[in-house]
C-alpha cells in the first residue's frame, strides 16, 4: 500500500481569481504582517498567530487528501480545495507554493494512514495469534483475513473503488506518486512485522499485489472485493504447504 489533469489548471487563471477578491483572507494578511514586523509588539501575538497559521495549513492538507480519496487526483484545484477546508481561495496559495506542494504533502499524509492502518493490525493479529490461529492449512483462511482487513480500506464498496481509482490516477501526478513511494516503506514495515506475528515467510509487496491486484479484478468484475482478496491471500498460502 501510491497528475491530474485538473491539477495542471493554469495558474495564471488562479493567480487571476485571488486577485480578484480583495482582502480575502485577512488573517493570512495578518500572519504575513506580523511574521515581516518582528517588533516587540508584534511578538506577543505571534505564537497564536503561528498556531492559528498551523491549523490553518494542516485543515488545507487534509481537505486536498479528503478530495484526492474521494473524487481522484484530477479534482484537485485551489478551488476545490478551499471550498472543501471553508478557507478563502487565497489561503490555499498563501500557504503553499502551488499545487504540486500541496498534492505531496496531502500524498503524505495519505501515505501515513495507510501505514497506520497495517500497524493498528499488528496488534489485531498479535490477538488472534493469542486466541490460537490454528497452524497449517487450517488456520489460511483467518491469516487470509487479518492481511486482507490490514490492506484494504475501510468502508463500502463506494469507499473501495475510490481508493483504487485514485491508486491509479496518481500515476498522472508526479508530486502524487512521489509522495505514495516515499511513504511505502512505513507500510511495508508495518506489513512485514504483521507477517512475522503470523508465522508466515512472505514478502510484504508480493502480499499488498495480490490483495490490490484482487481489489482491482473485483471492482472491474463486480465481484465482493474482501471476499475475492481473501480467497486469492488463502490460496497462496495453502500453496506454501505444498
Amino acid at each position: 500500500m501510491t497528475g491530474p489533469a485538473a491539477a495542471t489548471t493554469d495558474a495564471s487563471t488562479t493567480d487571476a481569481s485571488t486577485a480578484q477578491a480583495p482582502a480575502a483572507d485577512a488573517t493570512t494578511a495578518a500572519d504575513a504582517t506580523t511574521a515581516a514586523a518582528g517588533t516587540p509588539e508584534a511578538t506577543g501575538s505571534t505564537p497564536r498567530r503561528q498556531a492559528r497559521g498551523t491549523r490553518r495549513h494542516d485543515a488545507i492538507v487534509r481537505a486536498a487528501a479528503d478530495v484526492i480519496l474521494r473524487d481522484g487526483p484530477a479534482a484537485l484545484t485551489h478551488r476545490t480545495v478551499a471550498a472543501e477546508a471553508g478557507v478563502p481561495l487565497a489561503a490555499t496559495t498563501y500557504y503553499f507554493h502551488g499545487l504540486d506542494e500541496l498534492v505531496a504533502e496531502a500524498g503524505a499524509v495519505l501515505a501515513a494512514g495507510w501505514a497506520d492502518h497495517a500497524a493498528q493490525h499488528v496488534e489485531v493479529a498479535r490477538a488472534a495469534v493469542a486466541d490460537g490461529i490454528r497452524p497449517g492449512t487450517d488456520g489460511h483462511r483467518r491469516r487470509a483475513e487479518l492481511l486482507t482487513d490490514a490492506i484494504l480500506p475501510v468502508g463500502d464498496r463506494t469507499a473501495t473503488t475510490g481508493f483504487y481509482e485514485h491508486l491509479v490516477g496518481a500515476a498522472r501526478s508526479t508530486a502524487l506518486a512521489a509522495a505514495y513511494a516515499s511513504g511505502r516503506a512505513a507500510l511495508d514495515a508495518a506489513l512485514a512485522q504483521m507477517l512475522d506475528v503470523l508465522g508466515l515467510g512472505l514478502d510484504e509487496m508480493l502480499v499488498v499485489a495480490v490483495v490490490d491486484g484482487a481489489a482491482v479484478s473485483a471492482l472491474a468484475e463486480g465481484r465482493d472485493v474482501r471476499a475475492h482478496a481473501t480467497d486469492l491471500l488463502e490460496q497462496l498460502l495453502s500453496a506454501l504447504d505444498r
